[in-house]
């Protein structure tokens, strides 16, 4: 169903236009989702929250479906920016280093928010995976690129001579991501950020094992 774009104001009286109303309506859907749960947020959920007139998400969005595929994206796009390339975006960097960087900024996120909401994509793992195919498959891939990048920085690390090579770097890398799941859950239930800083400091401390010339 779609309805064209028309100046329509939502229950609140804001008229949102063009990108801005698909920003006002990812931003509430977010926002709401975090806190509920896909299933539990409702599409008129959503447009109250927002602001916006059925037409326009219509005009946005094809279904709440698409809505949640596009958080995902949203979502992905943010860890990447805010996370990720800060750690590895310099080339000459020092791999362990680097995924010691992303183990501090993954902690430092949950200080901010006050160890509020957990992780955006585990929720929805959680939730969505047994009962949604199309949502499993896409967070299936973003753990698997996520894997892959911590495994291309453990091997640039055992090539360079900074890891031994006992070390199994797409193991490690699995036990890195599943650990910092956890430990975000954890942090979640516990809402005590020192449930997430000694998970961080012994994934930290787990990395040196394989360290050559670690003190």
């Amino acid at each position: 169903m779609t309805t064209p774009a028309a100046s329509q104001t939502g229950g609140n009286g804001r008229a949102r236009h063009g990108g801005p109303t698909r920003e006002a309506i990812l931003e509430a859907a977010s926002r709401l989702i975090q806190i509920n749960g896909y299933h539990s947020t409702s599409l008129d959920d959503v447009l109250r929250e927002s602001g916006i007139g059925k037409g326009n998400f219509y005009y946005h969005f094809k279904s709440k479906e698409g809505l949640g595929y596009a958080i995902l994206d949203q979502i992905v796009a943010s860890f990447l920016d805010r996370t990720v390339a800060p750690c590895f975006s310099d080339p000459g960097g020092r791999p362990l280093a680097q995924i010691r960087c992303f183990l501090d900024r993954v902690l430092e996120a949950q200080r901010a928010r006050n160890c509020v909401g957990g992780c955006p994509l585990g929720n929805l793992a959680s939730e969505l995976s047994d009962v949604h195919e199309g949502f499993r498959t896409r967070l299936a891939r973003v753990f698997s690129a996520w894997r892959e990048r911590l495994t291309t920085a453990l091997g640039e690390a055992q090539a360079r001579g900074d890891v031994g090579g006992e070390c199994r770097p797409p193991a490690v890398a699995q036990f890195l991501v599943a650990s910092l799941e956890g430990a975000i859950l954890m942090t979640k239930v516990t809402k005590n950020i020192a449930v997430m800083e000694e998970c961080v400091a012994e994934m930290k401390r787990y990395l040196s094992l394989y360290e050559r010339g670690a003190t």
